[in-house]
């Protein structure tokens, strides 16, 4: 497996997909819970709103997300609106390039998770004790420099939890390349990332589970070997954490 190309190529496929999808759902769950937190009014409604794709199915939202919003013919809602600005239509799910199939899978991937990291993020910010915030603002601090000296740092396991999440799934992507690209059957590597590569390897017309196999022990590895190292980094666990 290590010398298949194809393998090799879907692990390219997962890092580029990662290093755009983890802190981009950071930073913004994280800005979404600081709004929520500072929110006096209706802050359940916010939330709730907010948290509500969670429960919705990925296979339905890489669905809704293809077939509707971003479909590639002009009464689609992403070219509709574009074309009340006179802009051509664009083929959002096409395998050339500019590759715009990237923008489909990430946008969906944001609204199905956004919600759920902004809840572990507001319920590690309504752990801070509010003195620290009282004494912060008698000795005159405020805006960044309390979110970088007491928030952030206060989030610090927290953030180390949800980066170990977000980066588990990411590398578990699975039903927003098969249902939003499932169009074009077989994908190049470009566009197939690792489980992708393993369903197709082992279900396809071949049918090798023995290499099936291989690859999703190999992923475990490296999902663990990742866990462990970005705790470690991070100090997840220490004392008074």
């Amino acid at each position: 497996m290590l010398a298949d190309p194809a393998f090799r190529s879907s692990l390219v496929t997962f890092l580029a997909f990662a290093v755009f999808i983890v802190p981009t759902t950071f930073v913004i769950s994280l800005g979404a819970a600081l709004l929520v937190a500072r929110t006096r009014v209706m802050q359940s409604f916010f939330r709730s709103v907010f948290f509500l794709p969670t429960a919705c199915s990925y296979v339905v939202a890489a669905l809704i997300w293809k077939m509707s919003i971003f479909s590639g013919i002009r009464s689609g809602l992403a070219n509709g609106v574009l074309g009340w600005f006179g802009i051509d239509s664009i083929p959002w799910l096409s395998l050339a390039d500019p590759p715009w199939y990237w923008l489909v899978i990430v946008t969906a991937r944001l609204w199905l998770q956004v919600g759920f990291y902004m809840i572990l993020f507001l319920a590690g910010i309504q752990r801070i004790s509010p003195t620290l915030y009282e004494a912060a603002a008698i000795d005159g601090a405020e805006g960044w420099k309390v979110f970088r000296h007491i928030t952030l740092p206060q989030l610090r396991a927290t953030s180390t939890a949800v980066l170990l999440l977000l980066l588990i799934n990411a590398f578990q992507a699975f039903d927003e390349f098969y249902n939003i690209l499932s169009t074009f059957g077989t994908y190049p590597p470009y566009a197939r990332p690792p489980l992708v590569y393993l369903y197709y390897t082992a279900l396809g017309s071949g049918q090798d589970f023995g290499h099936g196999s291989a690859g999703a022990v190999i992923l475990t590895l490296i999902i663990a070997v990742i866990a462990v190292a970005q705790g470690r980094i991070l100090r997840l666990g220490d004392r008074g954490e």
